[in-house]
Order: structure tokens, then C-alpha cells, then sequence
């Protein structure tokens, strides 16, 4: 309404001047002025919290999604793809989906609006304009198919820029060492000038659009004008009317083009929210729906006839009708050559992939019939390289445990040998073990993921290679702490063959099979590939 009043004023102005009217219409343009500044600050307020909100939701939502994805999705998506998507997609698709639906909305009302006035101030100059919406919809239309691909492209490309970044920050100790770093700053620049390539055309792409735009919003101008004087002097216009028409020509421009370029920018976030939209459907292969929380578990283990391949190498069979069972109260240790099978038939057990053919029963029970979290609190893993979150000792211990009392926690430390090393600490158990247990020794973060597993008072206890960073004295300790559990199901791995010699029965793995079983002393009379592992 502010352009009406304002050619009001001037067809005032102009012809006789009435006090009144002079400041009706001043009264009015300041009511008008001062509600569409106090309803723009405020839609404005409450535009940003709900993209905060919005983008923050999508945000907690995605994570949720990704760490429920099996073990599978990781090694064939790349990390710095599914951080892109984190942080830039998201983003991106928060702030598209609530400013654009409130832009969207607000210059289509004020379109239609104006559309209307100026109908009432000129009905021929009105369609003379809005034959100029075709055109400007054919040039944005354009614009944003070529827009849209290239921006898609970039996406892609940054996403790989990230990654190069995230494997040297990972690996710099393997840089330095091979002294690689100018190596891995040309490939790093490789990535960025193509990613910089794609962005420079982008930028072309827009300056054709924005010239292509303005001529023709020039153009438009300069007939609105010839035909303007072509009907003052006939008498069907005034001049404030012309000028209110000019006005509201120019705001109905730039909202149309406002409404083409939002349509557009929906179109380019589509694909973002379609990335992000893949990773929240996508249901992981390894199915949690189990449902199974038996009062009393027993651990018994049966591997029955398993066949499996890695999703990243499905041509390549790792085990191959593989059978073998674990008995309550015993230990059993697989050993054999690298490349066997032997961590594949942990990651199983674990429930981190599933077999092609085949199942594992825990108490005769396949393991996807049991509830996800009883499962893993049953069957805990301590790896050679024990993985510790910032934050305290206690909290890496109680991790994933709501409730833990103090005493359980000193307990399991005490089992691992912890706690006597950890006393001597200035903060004893809330002492910081820093990003990724930097803090701490190989020996020291060992012995607390150690902790970490005996808290949860397994049935099923897996232990990968853990002695290869303890001392005699702390290996002998836990061996007698873990010899205690009588009813705990025992898998070990183990390359050190004289850690496992009082196994119960020990298990040579070759070619994704079991070769040879039976306890130390059976194996070595056998004189087979046990006794040649024994002897190298």
C-alpha cells in the first residue's frame, strides 16, 4: 500500500492542495511502514529459531540413523561423504525447508496483492507486464537446470576434498614418515581446483542469468514509461498513478524473480535433502528387531555351516562352511595365519555382519532373535587397539552403562589390573584419558578397555590379541582374574602361541575353515599346521 499512498501524495501535490487528504495519506503510509517493519522483525525472530530447531533435529536424527547402519555401510561410504552430508546437507536442507516456505509464502501474497492494485490503476499496463513473466520464467528455468547440475557436481567434489583432508589428519604419523606430505598437498590442491573449476562456472552460469535479467527488466521499464506518457495524455492515467504503477512494477519484478529463484534453490536443495533423505530411510542389513531376553543365558556358542564375504569384496569367500561350538566355562583360542578368518568369525559373533549362508545360535538361538542391547551387554570385545572417547576414566569403563555404582566399576579394574595405576593418578577415575586415550600408554589404555568389558559381567567374553601390549606381570594377573569366571564363554585370538597353551581346546583356522582342534598337547602330537605354527 506504501506505493499507492505515495502516488497519492504526488497527485496531491500536484493539483490542488488539500490539507487533509496531504495527511491521510501520511498517516497511512506511516501505519503501513511501521506494521511491515514490526511483522518482518518479528516473522524474522521467529524464522531463525525454527531453522536452528529444524536444522538441529535433522541433524540428531541423521546420527541416529548412521550409527545404526552395519559395519558394511562404512567400509563402502567415505568418510568424508557422510560428514559432508552432517554438516553442509543438512544445513542446507534446514535452511531451504523454513526460509523458503516463509519467503515463498509472503512474496506470494504480496504478488497477488499487488497484481490487484495495479489493475486498479492501469488494467492494460498490468497485462503489459505480466507478459514479461514468461520470459523471466523460460531465463530461470535455464538457469537453474545448469545451476542445479553444477551444483550437484560440487557437492560431490567438496565431499571428496573432505575426505583427502580426514586420511592425511588420520594418518600423519604414516605422511611423515614416508615423507609424503608434498605428495598429499598436491593431492589436496588436485581436489580443490576442481572443486574451485566447478564453482567458477557456477559463478559464470549466474552472471549470464543476472545480465540476461536485468536487460530484461530494463526493457520492461521502458515500455511501462512510453505507454505510461501515451495514456496521461489521454486521460486514463494520472501522473502518481504512473508513479505507484512504476513503483509496484519494480517490487512485482523483483518478486517474481524471488519466487522463480526460491522454486529453484528448492530444486537445488532436493538433492541435498535426498542425500540425507537415503541415509534416514535406509534400513541397516543387520537386523536389531530381535526381541529375546531369556532370564538365565547360559553362552553357549555353535557356528553352524557359515559361509561369508565382505560387502566390499563379495567375489572373495573369507570363511567357508565354518563350524564350531564354545562351551560355557572353557576358553577357546583360534589361531593361524593372517588373512584366515580368524577376526572375521569375531566380527560375526558380534553381530557386525551377516553370513551368506549359515547362523550362529547363542543357547541354540539364532543371534538376531535376541533384543540388541541384551545381546551386547551379554558379548563384550576387547581389541589390540582398544578404542577410549574423551572424558574420564570411569566414563570410558561405564560406557554405554546407565547403571554402574562405583564398586562394580573398581572391581573391573581391579580384574584388569587398573587400578593400582589408576590410584596413582591425580584424579584416580575422573582423571581426563584425552581425545582417543592420548593421555594414557598402549598399556594403560589396554588394560582400561579391558575394564570396560568385564563390568558388563559378559557370559561371552572375545579378546583379540590383548597381550601384546602387557607386561608378563599384568598378563599372568588378568589370565587368573578371567580363569575365576567358571560360567563365562572364552574366545580368544591370539598370535602368541604360548598365551593359549592351557585353552581348552584350541582351533587352527585356514582357507575359512577349521583345519585342526583340540587342546596344546593333542595338537602337538598331531604334528600338523598347529605344530608348525608352534615351531616357526
Amino acid at each position: 500500500f506504501i506505493p499507492f499512498y505515495t502516488g497519492r501524495v504526488i497527485d496531491i501535490l500536484g493539483s490542488h492542495y488539500q490539507l487533509n487528504e496531504f495527511l491521510s495519506a501520511l498517516l497511512f503510509m506511516a501505519l503501513f511502514s511501521m506494521g511491515s517493519s514490526v511483522g518482518a522483525g518479528c516473522r524474522g525472530g521467529v524464522l531463525l529459531c525454527a531453522i536452528s530447531s529444524f536444522t538441529c533435529r535433522i541433524k540428531v536424527k541423521l546420527f541416529q540413523a548412521l550409527t545404526k547402519q552395519e559395519i558394511g555401510f562404512f567400509e563402502t561410504i567415505k568418510t568424508g561423504e557422510i560428514t559432508s552430508r552432517l554438516s553442509k546437507d543438512t544445513t542446507l536442507m534446514g535452511r531451504t525447508v523454513c526460509l523458503n516456505v516463509n519467503v515463498l509464502l509472503r512474496t506470494f501474497i504480496k504478488t497477488v496483492g499487488m497484481i490487484s492494485l495495479m489493475m486498479t490503476l492501469s488494467g492494460k499496463l498490468t497485462f503489459l507486464v505480466l507478459m514479461e513473466t514468461p520470459l523471466t520464467g523460460l531465463i530461470q528455468n535455464i538457469y537453474d537446470t545448469h545451476y542445479q547440475r553444477l551444483f550437484q557436481a560440487m557437492q560431490d567434489s567438496m565431499a571428496r576434498t573432505n575426505e583427502a583432508a580426514n586420511e592425511v589428519v588420520f594418518g600423519v604419523r604414516v605422511v611423515r614418515s614416508f615423507n609424503t606430505n608434498k605428495h598429499e598437498a598436491e593431492r589436496y590442491d588436485e581436489r580443490l581446483n576442481e572443486t574451485r573449476s566447478l564453482k567458477t562456472r557456477q559463478d559464470i552460469v549466474r552472471a549470464v542469468y543476472l545480465l540476461a535479467r536485468r536487460l530484461t527488466g530494463l526493457g520492461m521499464q521502458v515500455l511501462i514509461l512510453y505507454y505510461g506518457r501515451l495514456f496521461i495524455q489521454k486521460g486514463q492515467m494520472t501522473t502518481g498513478s504512473l508513479v505507484s504503477f512504476i513503483i509496484y512494477q519494480s517490487d512485482l519484478g523483483g518478486n517474481i524473480r524471488t519466487l522463480t529463484y526460491i522454486f529453484g534453490d528448492m530444486l537445488n536443495s532436493v538433492v541435498a535433502a535426498g542425500k540425507v533423505f537415503n541415509y534416514l530411510d535406509r534400513k541397516p542389513e543387520v537386523s536389531t528387531d530381535g526381541e529375546l531376553k531369556p532370564d538365565q543365558l547360559r553362552g553357549r556358542v555353535s557356528y553352524c555351516g557359515l559361509s561369508f564375504a565382505y560387502p566390499t569384496n563379495p567375489s572373495k569367500t573369507v570363511l567357508q562352511d565354518f563350524s564350531l561350538e564354545l562351551k560355557p566355562g572353557q576358553m577357546t583360542a583360534l589361531v593361524g595365519p593372517s588373512g584366515e578368518g580368524k577376526s572375521t568369525c569375531v566380527s560375526l559373533l558380534q553381530r557386525l555382519y551377516e553370513p551368506q549362508d549359515g547362523e550362529i545360535l547363542l543357547d541354540g538361538q539364532p543371534l538376531k532373535s535376541y533384543d540388541h542391547h541384551f545381546f551386547h551387554k551379554k558379548i563384550a570385545v576387547v581389541s589390540q587397539e582398544p578404542v577410549l572417547f574423551s572424558g574420564s576414566i570411569r566414563d570410558n569403563i561405564t560406557y554405554g552403562l546407565n547403571d554402574c555404582s562405583m564398586e562394580e566399576v573398581e572391581e573391573a579394574a581391579g580384574k584388569a589390573d587398573a587400578h593400582d595405576f589408576i590410584q596413582t593418578l591425580e584424579k584416580g577415575y575422573d582423571t581426563e584419558v584425552g581425545e582417543g586415550g592420548g593421555q594414557l600408554s598402549k598399556s594403560e589404555r589396554q588394560r582400561i578397555g579391558i575394564a570396560r568389558a568385564l563390568v558388563r559381567q559378559p557370559k561371552v567374553l572375545i579378546l583379540d590379541e590383548i597381550t601384546s601390549s602387557l607386561d608378563t606381570e599384568s598378563e599372568n594377573k588378568i589370565q587368573q582374574a578371567l580363569a575365576s569366571c567358571l560360567d563365562q564363554t572364552l574366545l580368544v585370538i591370539a598370535h602368541r602361541l604360548k598365551t593359549i597353551e592351557k585353552a581348552n581346546q584350541i582351533v587352527v583356522v585356514g582357507g575359512g575353515r577349521v583345519k585342526e582342534r583340540g587342546t596344546h598337547e593333542e595338537l602337538m602330537e598331531l604334528k600338523g599346521s598347529y605344530h608348525k605354527l608352534r615351531e616357526e
